[in-house]
């Protein structure tokens, strides 16, 4: 099992930067990729952004490439993203997410554990 614990969202304005984290406890080792995912009030869960444990891989949905970056501290368990340049539209709970079979880097239904969520409000 692995435990993901998220922290750092909060209501800022248009233009403005957020950081948000995510610690993982627990079966650790098992980890192949981590990240995030988001949803808006009525829709869909989405891709975000996502980190290979060993080698550090990063993935990007094209909405946020170039505002967003991922990083990962493996010594803390750690996974943060940067935000910067935020937009309204990129209001939502961040969920942080892992995966352990190496089956997927973007697909919700393939990642294996959950955070409970983070809300990140951006006002214009």
């Amino acid at each position: 099992q692995v435990q993901l614990v998220e922290s750092g969202g909060g209501l800022v304005q248009a233009g403005d930067s957020l950081s948000v984290s995510c610690a993982a406890s627990g079966r650790t080792s098992s980890i192949y990729t981590m990240g995030w995912f988001r949803q808006a009030p009525g829709k869909e869960r989405e891709f975000v952004a996502t980190i290979r444990w060993s080698g550090g891989h990063t993935y990007y949905a094209d909405s946020v490439k170039g505002r967003f970056t991922i990083s990962r501290d493996n010594a803390k368990n750690t996974v943060y993203l940067q935000m910067n340049s935020l937009k309204p539209d990129d209001t939502a709970v961040y969920y942080c997410a892992a995966d352990v079979d190496g089956s997927t880097w973007s697909q919700p239904a393939g990642m294996d554990y959950w955070g409970k969520g983070t809300l990140v409000t951006v006002s214009s």
